[in-house]
């Protein structure tokens, strides 16, 4: 959820340009994360709820590759906390699939 309003405070400075453009698709991708793991731990099987850890780890991959754009197009805001969190997101990911994957 940390990482849902670093996003948001970031692309609020974005140019309007930007508002249905990558503004848009990194909020997406960004609240689609902890939205896929609330839905899929509902679900009533483990193999669902790793479809859905699946879901929120490709919607990482997607923040990850905004993130990067986004630095080259406006390197005037500081990403650092975005990208650390991000790579914590992803770790846990890793981790409770692997863990739901072996049991």
């Amino acid at each position: 959820m940390e990482l849902v309003k670093e996003i948001y405070s970031i692309t609020f400075k974005y140019p309007k340009s930007e508002t249905y453009g990558l503004t848009d698709q990194m909020r997406r991708a960004v609240v689609s994360i902890p939205s896929n793991i609330a839905e899929g731990k509902k679900r009533k099987t483990k193999k669902d709820f790793l479809q859905f850890l699946h879901i929120s780890n490709g919607s990482a991959a997607e923040l990850e590759t905004q993130l990067l754009i986004s630095k080259d197009l406006y390197p005037e805001f500081n990403y650092a906390k975005s990208l650390l969190l991000l790579e914590e997101v992803q770790k846990m990911l890793s981790i409770m699939i692997k863990k739901l994957e072996m049991s």
